[in-house]
């Protein structure tokens, strides 16, 4: 089985290598995020074009430690304490409505006939992509600034919430069951978190110094346990892992406050973006029903469709509820960055798909509306985030003074 994987797994490293130089060779004409790049360059290995990677169990199985480091990583910028300054209120209002909003239209898509389940197409236009845009943002200075709170706290709850929401909906097992092993595991994982709080004695908070740069790496270990063991929890309550390694990243980080916080942090981050996570992203591209899009001129229609609609459904309602608390061109920015999506969507999707509740051509053409929104409504948001912050008669960034 290794010795299968190894080609794919030798193009994947290739490509995971090669994404951010064409990202930053992109900058100077139309900046392209490098999660898109890696996509595109999975299309490119993949089935439908040279037909040189070819994904086996391996290669899913990294895959999907990939997605769940992601969700992991996410969990980890869950501070709640800087969120309430973001409005955490609004936030679950907005996604709330957004919720609604997206399961009418789901209905109303059913209806037509060509779409099999109203809830699977529905969940997929709450979603906001988080652990996709934190790069973005990060790199661009926004996480520093009055906004930062705001978008973790949006992008959160748009992150979050369709993983709650696909542990209890997408489900054949009785709601009233559902409910409660979420609580459970819920529970499970507050428990986690007041220890995580509490436990810091000093012997311990020395131990873990000493074996911060060591070969040990004794916080990295136990970050490692710790998502596996709420991934396990998740799997044995029949819930969605993603749920397991998201409840994990906000455990570590109250696990890791203080001032060791950062160098954990940025080891954490190394391994995920680093390693893991661009296996994800290529591999998803590879996986892409590029032929159930190109030869169905109605599918390819979709797409600019879709695209439009995470603005309406998700981007809306956000814009809505925070448009009272900011500047007009800060709560547009934010509209259209909540409105960006792509990992939840390639996992409900999947899983639409898996369950007979998506047909394939409509999954990738939700797909490719993910990858389009995380292509145009970053540059977007940041272009009015940079106007509303721009003083008055101060030109653009490269625009020399008249």
């Amino acid at each position: 089985m290794i010795s299968s994987a190894i080609p794919t797994l030798v193009l994947i490293a290739a490509a995971a290598v090669l994404a951010p130089i064409l990202a930053e060779g992109s900058r100077r004409l139309l900046p392209v995020p490098e999660v898109v790049i890696q996509i595109l360059l999975g299309i490119l290995l993949g089935p439908y074009v040279l037909a040189l990677a070819h994904p086996n169990s391996l290669v899913s199985a990294l895959s999907d430690f990939g997605l769940t480091y992601l969700m992991f990583l996410a969990g980890t910028e869950l501070d709640l304490s800087i969120m309430r300054e973001g409005h955490l209120g609004r936030a679950a209002g907005a996604w709330g409505v957004s919720l609604v909003l997206s399961l009418a239209v789901g209905v109303a898509l059913h209806a037509t006939g060509s779409f099999l389940d109203s809830i699977v197409v529905g969940l997929c236009l709450t979603t906001t992509a988080l652990g996709t845009l934190l790069p973005i943002l990060r790199d661009a200075g926004v996480l520093r600034t009055a906004m930062g709170p705001v978008l973790l706290s949006v992008g959160a709850l748009g992150e979050f919430g369709p993983i709650v929401a696909v542990a209890v909906l997408l489900t054949n097992r009785d709601a009233r069951l559902t409910f409660l092993l979420l609580a459970l595991f819920v529970a499970v994982a507050v428990i986690a978190a007041l220890l995580a709080m509490q436990v810091h004695p000093p012997r311990f908070v020395a131990l873990m110094r000493r074996h911060l740069h060591s070969t040990a790496q004794l916080p990295v270990r136990i970050s490692f346990l710790l998502v596996i063991l709420l991934v396990y929890l998740a799997l044995k309550l029949s819930l969605d892992v993603l749920l397991g390694a998201f409840a994990a990243g906000v455990v570590v980080r109250l696990f890791i406050k203080g001032e060791d916080s950062e160098p954990i942090q940025s080891k954490l981050e190394a391994i995920g973006f680093g390693f893991l996570i661009p296996i994800f992203f290529i591999e998803s591209g590879i996986t892409f029903d590029l032929h159930a899009l190109i030869h169905q001129p109605r599918v390819l229609l979709l797409v600019p469709a879709f695209t439009a609609l995470f603005l309406v459904t998700r981007g809306i309602p956000t814009w809505a509820f925070f448009r009272g608390v900011m500047s007009k061109a800060e709560a547009s920015a934010l509209a259209v960055l909540s409105a960006t999506g792509l990992p939840i969507i390639v996992v409900i999707t999947t899983l639409g798909v898996e369950e007979h509740r998506m047909k394939p051509q409509n999954a990738a053409a939700l797909v490719a509306a993910g990858m389009l929104s995380v292509l145009i409504y970053p540059m977007v948001g940041l272009n009015r985030l940079s106007k509303a912050h721009r003083p008055a008669g101060t030109p653009p960034p490269g625009e020399d003074d008249p």
